[in-house]
């Protein structure tokens, strides 16, 4: 079962969730779940899964009692069928699938909510390089406008296509951009981004690469992973980024380190930080290093830097939840930033 709370306005949106079965799609049925104006419809996995038609609490043994909806199979009939009674789709699916349907949905009267990389970076030449597909709806990724919740209000507020941001990315910009956007950066300079991920991040597909036990830290896909270019657009800066596999389940750490113009003050970097988020309630400015055992579970991003002067380098860090503020509960702050409410609402109580 799911619950709605019908409010006066009776605003409830229909919700689907495509990609069910995955851990971002479960953390997105936990937080829809709680969600006074969403009414979960349909809980929606590929067309040849073997998960269809099990109830999804069999999958995510949590949710007994709370969400016992079958699993349904995703088709082109299945899409005539329900497409059009639906307000809002989310997909955390294969960046393919998102690339193909996307517009369809959108073009139904259904809000688009992308967890996948299908609309993440504008120009089209990059899709085969870094995705490995070629994209073949230019339409709808000229109008999908990028998710980082706490820096494209207005854009996310005015489009029926939402490209939720990478957990890397999220990370590495909430570091970058307050620098960045106060153009405080060494034009040219050399930025580097270093993250490490949990396991979780792959999926829940099973892979020798990725299996708990047959990790160990180690770097992966330097120079050529595909959150390069997507932090790099959305920082308005290049950067080298390189990635780390860690043998731990969820959670996520970035350090960037960049050059600052000469001149620039301590003083300024504060106002920056606390220009970007002090008003931003799921950013927490931290008085140290982030740890990921604080935010694991949480909707939360912590940050912290620390600005040598006499180097003119800032180095600044990022913990998050890599399948929260990473991707299931940043997609809910663009929900909510669409329906008009708070982008935190139903994410934190405060005591």
């Amino acid at each position: 079962m799911t619950k709605a709370i019908l409010d006066s306005n009776n605003s409830v949106q229909k919700v689907a969730i495509i990609g069910a079965s995955g851990y971002a799609g479960a953390e997105l049925v936990g937080l829809l779940y709680k969600h006074s104006q969403a009414h979960i419809c349909h809980l929606v996995v590929s067309e040849n899964s073997s998960s269809e038609g099990k109830l999804f609490s069999e999958l995510h043994g949590r949710f007994q009692g709370i969400c016992d909806l079958p699993l349904e199979a995703f088709s082109a009939a299945w899409f005539d069928e329900y497409a059009a009674k639906l307000d809002v789709v989310f997909f955390a699916t294969p960046h393919e699938f998102s690339a193909d349907w996307a517009q369809a949905f959108v073009e139904a009267g259904v809000k688009v909510f992308d967890l996948s990389g299908g609309f993440r970076l504008k120009d089209a030449a990059d899709y085969p390089k870094y995705y490995g597909f070629e994209h073949a709806n230019i339409d709808a990724l000229s109008s999908a406008k990028y998710g980082l919740a706490e820096w494209q209000h207005d854009e996310i507020a005015n489009t029926n296509l939402v490209a939720v941001p990478g957990c890397y990315p999220t990370a590495s910009l909430l570091c970058l951009k307050p620098l960045t956007s106060n153009n405080l950066v060494v034009e040219n300079s050399l930025v580097v981004v270093n993250g490490i991920s949990g396991v979780s991040g792959a999926g829940r597909n099973a892979s020798l690469a990725t299996n708990f036990n047959e990790v160990s830290l180690k770097a992966y896909n330097v120079l050529q992973h595909r959150h390069q270019p997507e932090i790099s657009q959305e920082a308005a800066i290049d950067v080298i980024f390189s990635p780390h596999l860690a043998p731990y389940k969820r959670g996520l750490l970035a350090t960037v380190t960049l050059q600052l113009k000469a001149g620039v003050t301590t003083a300024q970097v504060q106002q920056a930080f606390q220009q970007a988020y002090s008003d931003k309630p799921l950013v927490r400015l931290v008085a140290s290093w982030p740890e990921i055992g604080n935010v694991a579970h949480t909707p939360f991003a912590d940050v912290h830097w620390q600005f040598d002067e006499d180097k003119q380098v800032v180095v600044a860090s990022c913990a998050i939840d890599n399948l929260l503020k990473g991707a299931a509960s940043q997609a809910v702050q663009c929900f909510n930033i669409s329906l008009g409410l708070a982008s935190e609402y139903s994410l934190i109580s405060t005591c």
